[in-house]
């Protein structure tokens, strides 16, 4: 289950090849451009820069002599609030780049390769509708750099909906399988508990788009010792990995009574909670890159494992909780992101990877692998990452009004 923060992208963006998206850097050393129209200048990046406002009055003032090409746009705004600015095809086109938080008398800079056709600035400031720009023509020169047409919340509800019954049914099992936990530890058969354990830890793990919504109860039900004084002794530890410790560590059933009965207990209140809940359609792209960059910080360092050896299960069962939401979300990234087929290669890939480190019922502990087997290991959940960070931009909600 990820354990990070909610983030969003702040920086500029473009789409790059495929989608993949493009982060642009900061520029200095302005000079002008000789031949360049008044409104232009070059930098130390060799590139053109036009300087367009993005005040609400004023939007896109400023791009007098457009050209085709790889160029920047120095976005400023020079209004007294917080804005952020999209540039797109005329009429309400495709989005090819975009610039969050830009905030009062800032100017920021968006780096696009623009082809022959029309665009306009689309500004939105905060607390305020959207304001379109004058359209620009662009003429010669060869192809513009990828675009998307933009995701709404309205578009996200759907997805979202159908995710949160996906969730509600994988709580119904997480409450049979904590069930089952208590009660063997109760008998006092701590073999049969240790059994127990890992199916209904891995059930959790594939919730992982949700963590956000679950609040405290994630902490409860997944927490580990990080930022607890007293470690694995700490009052405060509780959960599976408290359940986990004690399992793996020679402690008795007597012992492990009240950590398991906590567990279920919380998993059960979680399950009657969320009947109530509405998730956030908004944090469901963002949550499919997060589940697998949380799983590359935590389960491939180690840092999650607390006796049972279980970390690559748990990302097995991450890989499979990043797909439960890539299937909700494919309708709207099929017409996208033209690298979906091979995100989709890359998770069939790596699960037959982390598959093969099952063998007779067990699965391989993480300081068994080879060096070369972490290598690949790593080096397919990396790619992983990358390749979702294109989802979480393309399916960050977009405001049109």
């Amino acid at each position: 289950m990820p354990r990070a923060g909610l983030r969003r992208l702040r920086s500029p963006r473009v789409w790059g090849p495929g989608g993949a998206v493009i982060v642009a850097g900061a520029v200095t050393a302005v000079a002008l451009t000789a031949g360049a129209g008044p409104d232009t200048a070059a930098t130390a990046d060799g590139l053109p820069h036009t300087t367009v406002e993005i005040s609400p009055g004023d939007c896109g003032r400023g791009w007098q002599h457009p050209h085709s090409g790889t160029q920047v746009f120095d976005l400023r705004n020079s209004s007294s609030g917080a804005a952020e600015v999209y540039l797109r095809g005329a009429g309400g086109g495709p989005v090819y780049g975009e610039v969050e938080g830009i905030g009062p008398g800032t100017t920021r800079q968006l780096r696009v390769r623009l082809g022959p056709g029309a665009y306009a600035f689309t500004c939105l400031p905060d607390d305020a509708n959207a304001t379109t720009g004058p359209t620009v023509r662009v003429t010669g020169g060869g192809p513009a750099g990828p675009a998307a047409a933009p995701v709404t919340q309205h578009d996200l509800i759907d997805p979202a909906i159908d995710y949160q019954k996906w969730v509600a049914g994988g709580l119904d099992d997480l409450v049979r399988q904590t069930d089952a936990l208590r009660e063997a530890v109760t008998d006092g058969d701590l073999a049969a508990a240790r059994t127990a354990w890992l199916p209904a830890h891995l059930t959790y793990e594939r919730l992982g788009a949700a963590y956000g919504e679950f609040g405290d109860a994630d902490q409860k039900i997944n927490g580990t010792t990080a930022g607890l004084a007293g470690g694995v002794h700490d009052p405060g530890f509780t959960g599976f990995h408290r359940v986990e410790y004690g399992l793996w560590h020679g402690e008795s059933a007597a012992g492990l009574r009240a950590p398991a009965a906590a567990l279920a207990e919380a998993v059960r209140a979680l399950r009657d909670e969320w009947a109530q809940d509405r998730m956030d359609p908004a944090a469901l792209g963002l949550r499919a890159h997060e589940i697998l960059e949380n799983t590359a910080q935590f389960e491939l360092t180690g840092r999650t494992d607390y006796g049972s050896g279980s970390n690559l299960a748990t990302a097995r069962a991450n890989l499979d909780g990043t797909r439960a939401v890539l299937v909700r979300l494919r309708p709207l990234l099929t017409t996208r992101y033209p690298e979906l087929p091979r995100l989709e290669s890359g998770l069939d890939r790596t699960g037959r990877l982390l598959d093969g480190f099952r063998r007779d019922g067990r699965w391989t502990p993480l300081d068994a692998l080879s060096r070369a087997e972490r290598q690949r290991t790593n080096a397919a959940v990396g790619d992983l990452v990358e390749r979702l960070a294109s989802v979480a931009t393309l399916c960050d909600p977009r405001r049109t009004v």
